[in-house]
């Protein structure tokens, strides 16, 4: 299409007048801002309206107007997100949160520890809290173990005496008795609620670990459990319990130390990750890491990353529940109709989702999650993963028989570099023939030999698995799974419950919420 020529020379200009001035725009208010502007700076850029390209083009010789056709749009959720920043950034008592949920029982292993990829914790720190006693033979102990992001207040106490995680579970008459069994809840290592983690200190430099942290696994973690339960002189758990990450916990800790459990809960887990669940952490991951803020990991002395952190834990969020449980609670209501669609959270869910970001952005380590979440990926109780990293922990040997000895590794050797690197032909999907391109419900539903192999320790080990059908994070397959696997074994004592829609539309949440039918669930299967 062709224009006369005097229109386009005219209307040139003025073209490139009304881009520049939206561009301009736009740049000042991109998600993560690092410098804060103060509010009366961001009203008066979103007073500024552009220049008209259609008037520029259908009036070519008018005067240039200073007022747009439409104002431009305000970001009060923005707004929040550079005001926190800057309140953050002038705080007198530094701008690092207090990662805690109030007193808590303290663990200290003074010796070191080697990690499954290779790691060394000179010494570690492992938060717990008790409810109930233990008995003369010391034989009632259940070891409860946490979700992702949860700490060891598992119930309150007379130290603590704030609602605990699992608050209606825990207690007399209730599904972990304490008038039978005496509870223990840990944070795990790698966490930020007391145990070791990220943001603690390295003994070897007096200087938080932030990302010189080791790569961690679920297996590191049951280890350092189990120091605990040794410094209590627990030889053998009545039971180990948990749900979500916990039941992938519950499940180690039986595997790596079959003769010292007694029975198995698991609930809402996986025997292995797979890849939906690996996708959505890998997501919250990668927004958290881009806040400019989390500066590699090192920002405990200046505005931790809370844009990324509430990014992240809106991601995780949308898994926790399902689908028809929102369409009942929110369904497509908006929080105020009365007024024009905004940018900014509008709708119900979105309110709901920007509320659920803003409690826990600064009531969990940024590094923590991003440590934990990757254990969660690496999981996989399968025979081959655990020969390799066997080998691994062989080679590494090593690495701790020097410690020990007082001899400093060589700094920068190769097998501590990361050397991954993005493969130089991005990934391009195939075409299949619809035959192979069908899902094959029963065989994603049968227990690998590979499985089976690697669960062989629980063969004669009481085991609950529970799944529920709305959950999208840990669909019930996957405990279909764990089920199948363990009666492969050999084990004739599994219990396997699915609690349909009909029962739970809570989705992953249905663990913390659903007394009856979890807390029954559990409660019949310890006696």
């Amino acid at each position: 299409m062709s224009f006369p020529r005097r229109l386009v020379a005219v209307a040139r200009p003025n073209l490139r007048q009304a881009i520049s001035a939206p561009q301009r725009t736009q740049q000042q208010h991109t998600f993560f801002s690092p410098p804060f502007r103060s509010t009366q700076t961001t009203r008066k850029l979103h007073s500024q309206a552009p220049r008209s390209a259609q008037l520029a083009v259908s009036e070519p010789d008018a005067e240039p107007v200073a007022e747009s056709t439409n104002p431009a749009l305000s970001f009060p959720c923005l707004d929040k997100l550079e005001s926190r920043s800057a309140s953050l950034s002038t705080r007198s008592s530094g701008p690092e949160p207090s990662y805690t949920t109030g007193k808590h029982l303290n663990f200290r292993s003074r010796e070191p520890i080697l990690l499954d990829w290779g790691g060394i914790l000179p010494e570690f720190n492992v938060a717990y809290e008790t409810w109930g006693n233990l008995n003369k033979d010391r034989s009632n102990a259940v070891l409860l173990h946490t979700g992702l992001s949860a700490s060891s207040h598992a119930h309150s106490t007379e130290i603590n005496p704030q609602p605990g995680w699992w608050e209606n579970f825990i207690g007399s008459g209730k599904p972990l008795d304490t008038d039978k069994y005496f509870v223990i809840c840990t944070n795990v290592i790698g966490g930020c609620f007391g145990s070791t983690g990220p943001s603690s200190m390295d003994p070897a430099n007096g200087e938080r670990y932030a990302t010189r942290f080791p790569i961690l696994t679920m297996e590191d973690m049951v280890r350092a459990q189990f120091r605990l339960l040794d410094s209590l002189n627990i030889e053998k758990l009545y039971a180990s319990v948990g749900s979500s990450m916990g039941g992938m916990l519950s499940l180690a800790s039986a595997t790596l130390f079959p003769e010292r459990v007694g029975r198995v809960v698991s609930i809402s887990a996986a025997a292995r990750s797979h890849p939906y669940s690996i996708a959505m952490r890998h997501t919250q991951r990668q927004v958290l890491m881009m806040d400019p803020h989390w500066n590699r990991g090192f920002y405990y002395d200046g505005v931790p990353p809370h844009s990324g952190m509430k990014l992240a834990r809106e991601i995780a969020t949308v898994t926790y529940r399902s689908g028809p449980e929102w369409e009942q609670r929110f369904g497509r209501r908006r929080a105020d109709p009365s007024r024009p669609p905004a940018l900014c959270p509008d709708f119900l869910i979105e309110t709901y989702l920007d509320h659920a970001g803003e409690k826990w952005c600064l009531s969990y380590d940024p590094n923590s999650l991003l440590y934990v979440s990757k254990a969660m990926d690496l999981f996989d109780l399968g025979q081959d993963h655990r020969n390799r990293i066997n080998k691994v922990r062989q080679d590494n040997a090593g690495k701790l028989q020097a410690y020990l000895e007082g001899r400093v590794p060589v700094a920068g050797a190769e097998s501590d570099v990361c050397s991954l690197t993005l493969p130089e032909k991005p990934y391009e999907e195939k075409e299949q023939p619809a035959e192979e391109s069908e899902v094959n419900i029963d065989a994603v539903e049968a227990a690998p030999a590979d499985l089976v192999a690697g669960l062989k320790p629980l063969a004669n080990t009481p085991a609950l698995v529970l799944g529920v059908a709305s959950d999208i994070l840990f669909p019930a397959w996957q405990q279909k799974e764990i089920a199948n696997t363990l009666k492969r074994t050999g084990n004739k004592n599994v219990t396997h419950i699915e609690l349909g829609e009909e029962k739970s539309l809570f989705g992953h949440d249905t663990f913390l919420l659903d007394l009856k039918n979890v807390g029954g669930a559990v409660q019949s299967f310890l006696g």
